[in-house]
């Protein structure tokens, strides 16, 4: 059995350079992140992954995300859920034994241009990543309000569904490379122009704007085909003015680790934490300072191809989630097809072949 182990100045490495921005999990998806105000956060866990700061071919480039979840909760996170869409009244005390289920099918489209002139000496790119698909939510279980000695019970289901377009998400990032070693600093947000109404049970957009920024590094050695990366970063939430509520500081860390079977295949693992690490501002007496976590980890498989005189890259990957608190945990799911230039052949040497005994 032989394999074709690519050297740092082989064509493989600078494939991988070219698929480094279809590899940064895009746009963070309302409903299919929970946390904060309601269980939803801005930022999406899982984002990033595997080669995020490796630098790119200069160039346009795109790519496009199909993204499944299917996540549960109950307890604080429902409760939260009926007081935005106004089931439950701000002003009275209630006890909630309920069950809080959500799924959302999305498309993201993410095109990207990558600068070839240096930035403070290292390689800016900039791109936005836009949304569309379907989000279900429903709620099923039995509520109690009490409004002094009075107590009010009511058992049943709520549940709602919409079919539309999510927020703009604006991102820039700046790479540099140093050998196996590789860095990198972004800036993110939320502008909120998509589908949202505070007395819905889904959206598509959260109703407020936010701005995330982090860092994060990779180490790639393309002679042994080993990779390693994890980008961490902060969100500031602005304040939802539909509803006077304005989610804590948040936390997160994304990460993925792979190994290249050969110059095409690469095979692996992924995950991330997320942890709020401020109090939200208006929420209800009975959810506290509500503030948000969750892990997941997962298995991941790559594979990169020719299109034409351009560079293909698909990637599926998948997370089950952990450990959450005041957040619906579950399973996701994605599935990702980016198309970037090719590496110029002239400066390509030749690969090293190591035979296995």
């Amino acid at each position: 059995m032989t394999h074709n182990i690519p050297t740092r100045n082989s064509n493989h490495w600078r494939t991988c350079r070219s698929i480094g921005v279809a590899v940064l999990m895009f746009g963070s998806l309302s409903e299919a992140a929970y946390a904060d105000e309601s269980g939803v956060s801005y930022w999406l866990p899982g984002r990033f992954s595997s080669l995020a700061a490796v630098p790119q071919v200069p160039g346009w480039s795109g790519a496009a995300v199909y993204y499944h979840t299917s996540v549960g909760a109950s307890g604080g996170v429902a409760a939260a859920r009926e007081i935005q869409i106004g089931r439950i009244p701000g002003t009275v005390s209630v006890n909630l034994n309920a069950n809080l289920n959500a799924q959302a099918d999305l498309v993201l489209l993410n095109p990207t241009y990558t600068f070839a002139t240096p930035v403070l000496g290292g390689q800016l790119a900039i791109g936005v990543t836009g949304l569309f698909g379907r989000a279900s939510t429903s709620i099923d279980g039995t509520l109690t309000t009490l409004v002094g000695p009075l107590a009010t019970t009511r058992t049943g289901s709520i549940s709602d569904s919409l079919t539309s377009v999510g927020d703009l998400y604006p991102q820039a990032t700046l790479k540099w490379n140093a050998g196996v070693h590789n860095f990198m600093t972004y800036v993110t947000g939320d502008i909120p122009v998509g589908a949202y109404d505070p007395t819905r049970l889904s959206n598509l957009g959260i109703g407020h704007a936010a701005i995330d920024g982090g860092g994060g590094y990779t180490y790639f050695n393309p002679a042994a085909g080993h990779e390693f990366s994890a980008v961490a970063g902060f969100t500031y939430n602005f304040k939802n003015h539909d509803t006077n509520y304005q989610n804590g500081i948040d936390f997160h860390i994304d990460w993925g680790a792979s190994q290249f079977l050969s110059k095409q295949v690469f095979v692996g693992l992924v995950g991330y934490g997320y942890q709020q690490v401020t109090d939200d501002f208006g929420q209800h007496p009975i959810l506290g300072g509500f503030r948000s976590r969750v892990f997941g980890i997962g298995p991941q498989i790559g594979y990169l191809f020719p299109v034409g005189d351009m560079q293909g890259y698909l990637n599926l990957k998948g997370y089950g989630e952990f450990a959450a608190e005041n957040r619906p945990a579950g399973w996701n799911t994605w599935l990702t097809f980016s198309i970037s230039p090719m590496a110029p052949t002239s400066t390509v040497t030749p690969t090293r072949r190591i035979v296995s005994k």
